[in-house]
């Protein structure tokens, strides 16, 4: 069994507790590069668009499918 460096033994023996789970967690949205209100907007619209897009081409192809199938059948 390997032996534990002096920085795992100190990472594990620093990670136990409440307060330093939000410590890190503290520092970890510290780093997040949250977006501009225009950004968020912006980038919303677009999704809705290729949603509503996505959504109408599997409509128009399954209606046509299933006008195929009642002409077959």
């Amino acid at each position: 069994m390997a032996k534990k460096n002096e920085a795992e033994i100190a990472e594990t023996t620093n990670s136990l507790g409440l307060p330093s789970f939000f410590q890190g967690l503290k520092e970890e949205f510290d780093k997040v590069v949250w977006p501009s209100r225009q950004q968020l907007v912006s980038e919303s619209a677009a999704v809705l668009l290729m949603m509503a897009l996505s959504a109408s081409l599997i409509f128009l192809v399954d209606k046509f499918f299933t006008w195929a199938a009642q002409q077959v059948f």
